[in-house]
């Protein structure tokens, strides 16, 4: 009898045209169709890398970047977790203490939606099928958006944040939670190391992806600085735009308001 696992026993080196074509993804090539198929085929194992890989530190990156968003001020309002993947940041949300509103976690890797389902009640956390650069929201009707490790992938930045802008209303703000590249040679040494041979290496022997994982440190060596990013925001209508590094520079939050 043919004996069948999870995930393979080893972690091959990915073919040269898998690297090719993520590779291509990373600097805008094909990128929409890549992120879509690539997600919905490592959903299964996502949030097992995403603790494992990271040490356990990105819970404490997001309940950061939670507070940064201020939904305090609008504790019954209506909230978006763009590219909310498995929707780990909108479930944080709602179970924050005096959180009495609604997230829609929007995602157009419908399957990495379904596997998050499940982590809170459909009556405050609702998954919705939609595109960044493409939501099916009103404008000015969200009292504030997040989107953790998802707007790199978005295949147009600057037509995503004009779309989050779009959607928000006066006074909401948009929050950013974005991997990024430490300033200091020896941090950044180690972590470039890690991020191109350890991270890929365990990535696709857990997730059975042959370039998911490589895709994923090139996709954050093309994205642009904090410097950068925070311009590109007020570019597209946000105000009040500041940033902070996180873990010696290993992520960044970026916070802008409408």
């Amino acid at each position: 009898m043919a004996r069948t696992t999870d995930a393979p026993p080893h972690a091959p080196s990915p073919p040269a045209d898998a690297l090719t074509v993520a590779a291509n993804a990373a600097q805008g090539e094909g990128k929409r169709e890549y992120v879509q198929r690539m997600f919905s085929d490592i959903a299964p194992r996502y949030d097992l890398l995403n603790h494992v890989l990271s040490l356990n530190i990105d819970k404490r990156w997001r309940q950061r970047a939670l507070r940064a968003l201020g939904w305090t001020d609008r504790p019954t309002g209506t909230f978006l977790d763009l590219c909310a993947g498995t929707l780990d940041v909108g479930a944080m949300l709602v179970k924050q203490q005096g959180f009495k509103g609604f997230v829609a976690g929007a995602d157009f890797a419908v399957p990495m939606l379904q596997y998050g389902t499940g982590k809170a009640p459909r009556a405050v956390l609702a998954p919705v099928g939609a595109d960044a650069l493409q939501l099916p929201f009103a404008p000015a009707s969200l009292d504030g958006a997040i989107v953790a490790f998802g707007i790199r992938n978005v295949a147009d930045l600057d037509a995503g944040l004009r779309e989050v802008r779009r959607v928000l209303r006066p006074g909401a703000r948009f929050v950013i939670l974005e991997f990024s590249t430490p300033r200091f040679a020896l941090v950044r040494a180690a972590y470039l190391a890690y991020f191109h041979h350890v991270l890929p290496f365990v990535g696709r022997l857990v997730s059975g992806h042959a370039s998911a994982y490589t895709y994923l440190p090139m996709s954050v060596a093309n994205f642009p600085t904090e410097e950068t990013l925070a311009e590109r925001m007020r570019a597209a209508g946000f105000s009040t735009v500041t940033w902070e590094r996180l873990t010696l520079g290993i992520a960044a939050i970026h916070t802008g308001t409408v």
